[in-house]
């Protein structure tokens, strides 16, 4: 929690994010600051209904919270795992079957009231890092998430890229195992069904906090791979790396990423650096708050009233 002092009235954004294994909500300042948390696990043989229930909890807690604090919040920002819909229009968060095709957005200005906007998780991490992590001050990079899933967010010019569906940078679906792991969108080999946190308990039987050596360094591999193709593609010089299994596995993923990407590199008239991205536990609900204030400052411009 931020020990900055936030005067009476000042605005903040409720923020929430959806990894597929837990709800997370909180209070982000507009300087980025993180007020305050509440974290619930989620529980996936409950309902669609009753998981809407438990986010509701959250998110009144942190209502009341914010009372208490003597702020005002102005908007909803949502960073989810998982696919979306234009305008957070619905939400399948990886991991959470019930949730598939969810009309979040309706829902949460229907019970808030207030401005909603979201985007995936690695574009929110894409946004955070380069507001105030380990990419402030580059207009050129890719922000990437290696957790239950591998999502992928890519800055041009300072411009965060959206695409035909707003899935631009997706990186999770660049193959690194060529007839490799069948994969949720049908191919083979997809950097998603060889390194992220499902794929790696489902092919080691073990949970992602008990890694051996060789998973660790496997992984790191199949990310620089990844990163090679995506750096040479958008001709790109940076890319951060965040997400629960990049942290989990720590120095030696990176070391064995970086490795991979400069092998890859060797002839290239740059030497593109994989770096953790340095939010870290905040770093998701302050990627949350910056998709927040990122559609505030646009609909402001476009003078609408809300997206959702």
């Amino acid at each position: 929690m931020s020990d900055s002092v936030v005067t009476a009235g000042s605005e903040v954004i409720l923020a929430v994010d959806l990894s597929g294994s837990s709800f997370d909500v909180g209070l982000v300042t507009m300087r980025g600051d993180l007020l305050d948390r509440a974290r619930s696990r989620v529980d996936h043989d409950l309902s669609a209904e009753k998981l809407w229930g438990q986010l509701i909890e959250l998110l009144d807690s942190q209502r009341e919270r914010s009372r208490q604090h003597q702020v005002q919040i102005v908007a909803v920002g949502v960073s989810c795992a998982g696919t979306i819909g234009r305008n957070l229009s619905t939400v399948s968060p990886i991991n959470l079957p019930a949730w598939y095709n969810f009309e979040l957005g309706q829902r949460l200005f229907a019970h808030l009231g207030l401005p909603v906007f979201g985007d995936l998780d690695a574009k929110a991490l894409a946004l955070s890092e380069g507001w105030l992590g380990a990419a402030k001050g580059s207009k050129n990079f890719c922000a990437i998430s290696v957790g239950e899933g591998v999502g992928g967010g890519i800055v041009i010019d300072g411009q965060l890229l959206e695409g035909a569906t707003g899935n631009a940078g997706h990186v999770g679906h660049v193959i690194v195992v060529p007839g490799g792991r069948r994969c949720g969108c049908g191919a083979q080999g997809c950097l998603e069904a060889e390194a992220s946190g499902l794929a790696i308990e489902s092919i080691t039987g073990r949970s992602t906090s008990e890694p051996s050596y060789e998973i660790m360094q496997r992984t790191g591999q199949l990310v620089g791979r990844a990163t090679a193709s995506v750096c040479a593609s958008m001709d790109l010089d940076l890319v951060v790396v965040g997400g629960s299994v990049a942290f989990a596995f720590a120095a030696t993923f990176f070391a064995s990423a970086q490795e991979e990407l400069d092998t890859s590199s060797a002839s290239w008239p740059f030497s593109p650096r994989i770096v953790s991205a340095r939010l870290g536990d905040r770093g998701p609900l302050v990627g949350a708050a910056a998709v927040a204030i990122r559609g505030v400052n646009q609909a402001r411009r476009q003078g609408h009233a809300h997206p959702a």
